[in-house]
């Protein structure tokens, strides 16, 4: 598919401090579009000066909520090269979500040469500070203007990119979880797996009840029992208990996190035990008040690894690690990171170049 550039005219300026960056507040000069119809299919593939997107008011998008999205990064490699981390897993998982919410799959190869050609033209913004990265937000909305309950014809399919600096203002130092029991997020038969809005919008508010007391993030439990640990709102959740590591299997209301599935590899070529089981919410706490949870952890594009050091149950604190961060997380956060930025050997061929 040719792709049409449009550069723009008056560039942006640049964060001139990048160690002080937030998350997903800034965006660079362009951004990549392609249109979709059940009769042409994808078509008008154009890369433009970031810009807002003019919708019909009737859009599905923002009246039954039929939009998918994905997220991930570029990283600027020790050599000044740019480094994606498994972006063909993105771009699937994206059409795995694509076909949860009934809309039109996006050949990988055309998302993948779309993004790079972004990326290129928009180089000089992918940051150089230690920690930071250049977030990449793939999404897909239902353009069509109806009101009525149907898949639309229509949809957009668009690339906005940004530099950003770590997701939680911690850092790596350990967050405070909440553990939801009050509320539920997803449910297995749901759209829980996929990489949609209205998962989020379930999480809102739940979590802002969260943060006035104090906490970083929700630890959701599942929808029917409230019995099962699920993930947190942003991250996957791995519990080391007695030397192993668990973590909630893919039941069909969690996403498939990719950095999920890289730690997973990882521990297991390292001769860590894992298991992918149901864990219960009081198996955890047992653990914690026994001493056997050794560490306890999220994982996810944004923040890499997270170390947890506290969750709390039914108005009841339990410390993990003592609050500080794991020796298994901290190494597992220094071999992924080692190689997205090009400093540890790509020995499962994760890495891709753009340029």
């Amino acid at each position: 598919m040719e792709i049409k550039v449009i550069q723009s005219g008056e560039l942006k300026e640049k964060p001139s401090d990048e160690s002080a960056l937030g998350f997903g507040q800034i965006f660079t000069d362009h951004m990549f579009l392609v249109d979709y119809d059940d009769k042409k299919g994808w078509h008008n593939a154009r890369i433009e000066p970031y810009h807002p997107l003019e919708i019909d008011p009737a859009a599905v998008v923002l009246h039954y909520g039929q939009e998918i999205f994905e997220g991930l990064k570029a990283y600027r490699g020790k050599d000044d090269s740019i480094n994606l981390f498994r972006p063909a897993d993105n771009f699937r998982r994206m059409n795995k979500s694509a076909q949860r919410l009934c809309m039109p799959e996006i050949e990988e190869g055309i998302a993948m040469e779309a993004l790079k050609k972004l990326i290129t033209l928009d180089r000089e913004w992918v940051p150089k500070a230690e920690g930071t990265s250049l977030y990449i937000r793939p999404t897909m909305i239902a353009t069509e203007a109806f009101l009525g309950v149907r898949p639309a014809s229509k949809c957009l399919y668009y690339i906005i990119i940004g530099p950003v600096g770590s997701y939680y203002k911690e850092g790596l130092n350990p967050v405070k979880i909440f553990v939801e029991d009050k509320y539920v997020r997803a449910v297995v038969g749901g759209i829980g797996e996929a990489k949609t809005g209205g998962n989020y919008a379930a999480s809102l508010l739940a979590t802002e009840e969260a943060k006035k007391k104090g906490f970083t993030q929700v630890l959701w439990l599942d929808g029917c029992e409230k019995k099962w640990v699920e993930e947190v709102g942003t991250m996957n959740m791995f519990f080391v208990i007695d030397d192993v590591a668990l973590t909630s299997p893919l039941t069909g209301s969690i996403l498939g996190g990719i950095t999920r599935d890289s730690v997973i590899r990882i521990l297991k070529d390292w001769g860590v035990k894992v298991k992918e089981k149901l864990v219960s919410i009081d198996e955890v706490v047992s653990a914690a008040e026994s001493g056997r949870l050794k560490e306890a952890f999220g994982t996810g594009t944004a923040a890499v690894i997270s170390p947890v050091g506290q969750i709390t149950y039914k108005d009841k604190d339990y410390s993990i690690a003592g609050g500080k961060m794991g020796e298994l997380s901290q190494r597992l956060y220094d071999e992924i990171t080692g190689i997205q930025y090009g400093e540890k050997p790509d020995t499962y061929g994760w890495v891709e170049k753009v340029c």
